[in-house]
């Protein structure tokens, strides 16, 4: 069963009169940016038990772009249950964004994770490729290294790079929510 989508201002009326805002993102991407008052429950952690406090009430879903909340459209739903009217954020926080409507922002905070990978594994292939062709071939070694690393997280859940990541220096800022406690 897949959840009706609605626009940012029909979001914002119905949590006006009492609905129920849940960011399903992960942690580290809540503490970075999100909507005023959300309820944060990541979908990475997500039991139907945790919505029971929420019976009878209008839930709104959502998380960066809307769809990670339409993947995961029939679990939310169903977490949901009967007695709840649920909804989907149509477009996610970037659609919330585009419609001027309020954010809560920490920049302070570091980009998610997922992004720090992306940009990591992106530079050692790029680096990697273009020392390889300038300086050694034997440097060619590092893209297909980052390649298999990529696939072995795709497939098993376990990505070694995020391990090391979580543990450098931005991710320990003041302030900020231990990634460590985020990237398990």
């Amino acid at each position: 069963m897949s959840l009706p989508k609605i626009s940012p201002p029909q979001v914002q009326r119905l949590v006006a009169e009492g609905a129920i805002l849940v960011d399903i993102r992960e942690g580290d991407e809540y503490v970075r940016s999100h909507i005023p008052g959300a309820f944060h429950l990541a979908m990475s952690r997500f039991e139907p038990s945790l919505l029971a406090a929420f019976a009878g009430k209008t839930l709104i879903f959502h998380c960066r772009s809307g769809a990670r909340t339409q993947a995961n459209s029939a679990q939310l739903g169903a977490g949901a249950g009967p007695s709840c009217r649920a909804y989907i954020l149509d477009g996610g926080l970037d659609a919330w964004k585009a419609a001027g409507l309020p954010v809560d922002s920490d920049l302070r905070q570091p980009i998610e994770l997922q992004r720090q990978v992306q940009i990591g594994a992106g530079s050692l292939v790029f680096f990697g490729t273009l020392l390889g062709l300038l300086l050694s071939s034997w440097v060619l070694a590092i893209p297909p290294f980052v390649g298999a690393g990529l696939m072995v997280a795709g497939i098993t859940g376990f990505c070694g790079m995020a391990r090391l990541l979580v543990h450098a220096p931005w991710n320990r800022a003041a302030g900020s929510v231990p990634l460590s406690a985020i990237a398990r």
